[in-house]
């Protein structure tokens, strides 16, 4: 075996071949130089957090959960698609940002971060003329704020929503929101540096009449980075669903339907003579008795008597009957 060494002359002339064979399969392929671009490995912090598979589940129950909030107001059941999440920093998110748009940003304790829900003001201005009995085709004008009725209608919703966002939430981890404050423009929202990375999640909202409305949640990167293991995870479902069914909900509201209820006081006979001979002014005797019947929407559901509290007329109930008689 020949102990000989290669010269200098000899390595460069063979590093030298070995570029221009390089140079050419990359040519054959048709890769140009400028479509290559540096990769420090290790720079990604996105690889944290995986295929965000369960953030995508996460999303998808709480598209399902959110149409029982604008359902009520729109009068027709909306379909709303989860997209899939996007990774931007915050100032690329702010760069097509409308002026005037609702911004609800919450506090997450759980994880010592915080969350923002973004509404845009077309969708606000659809469901406030929804709810007050408008069209949903009305054409939106573009304002510098929004009215105090359209604030009342966003207060509603993100209530709503942040609801069915922390059941979305139940099966990975309890949270709870608190310290919410609301702003109209993103350049005035105190949520993360224009620098950081976030997390956009957005959910497109279907409706007869008008474009599709979309409603977007933020998480800065670094809140989400305590549970990246479980992001990664094929979450499975340990917590009963709260989605109700159609039987449920229909219970609810039925519930609260509001009955009138009168209290049968006496209960005198008088003959037709009489009564043909009353005028204005005429006094009738009426005697009180225990043992009222209480009336509910002109059925006898409960026996009661009558009494005072607070200087107010009142009655305590002595009995329920078990059915309406």
């Amino acid at each position: 075996m020949s102990s000989k060494k290669l010269t200098q002359d000899e390595v460069d002339s063979l590093i030298s071949s070995l570029d221009k064979e390089g140079a050419a399969s990359s040519s054959k392929k048709g890769v140009a130089e400028k479509d290559v671009r540096e990769f420090t490995f290790g720079s990604d912090d996105l690889s944290l957090l995986g295929d965000y598979y369960a953030l995508r589940v996460i999303n998808e129950r709480f598209a399902r959960l959110a149409r029982s909030v604008f359902q009520p107001m729109l009068r027709v059941q909306p379909r709303i698609a989860s997209l899939m999440p996007r990774v931007q920093t915050f100032d690329e998110y702010c760069l097509d940002a409308k002026p005037l748009m609702s911004l609800t940003t919450s506090r997450i304790d759980e994880l010592r971060g915080s969350k923002m829900m973004v509404i845009q003001p077309e969708f606000i201005s659809t469901l406030t003329n929804a709810y007050y009995g408008g069209d949903l085709g009305l054409k939106y004008q573009t304002r510098n704020d929004f009215t105090a009725t359209e604030e009342r209608v966003i207060e509603i919703i993100t209530q709503g929503l942040n609801d069915n966002l922390l059941t979305a939430w139940q099966d990975l981890m309890p949270l709870t929101f608190s310290d919410q404050s609301r702003e109209e423009n993103l350049q005035f929202a105190s949520f993360v540096d224009g620098s950081d990375t976030v997390i956009v999640c957005s959910f497109e909202v279907q409706l007869p009449k008008i474009e599709p409305a979309t409603i977007d949640i933020l998480y800065p990167l670094q809140t989400l980075k305590p549970i990246a293991a479980q992001l990664r995870s094929r979450m499975q479902s340990e917590v009963i669903d709260d989605d109700l069914t159609w039987r449920e909900r229909l219970e609810l509201a039925v519930s609260q339907v509001r009955l009138p209820m009168n209290v049968q006081l006496s209960k005198p006979k008088v003959s037709l003579r009489q009564l043909l001979e009353m005028e204005a002014g005429d006094v009738f005797p009426v005697h009180l008795r225990e043992g009222l019947t209480v009336l509910v929407q002109g059925d006898e559901m409960f026996m009661a008597d009558i009494g005072e509290v607070g200087g107010i007329s009142a009655i305590t109930i002595t009995k329920k009957w078990t059915s309406p008689r």
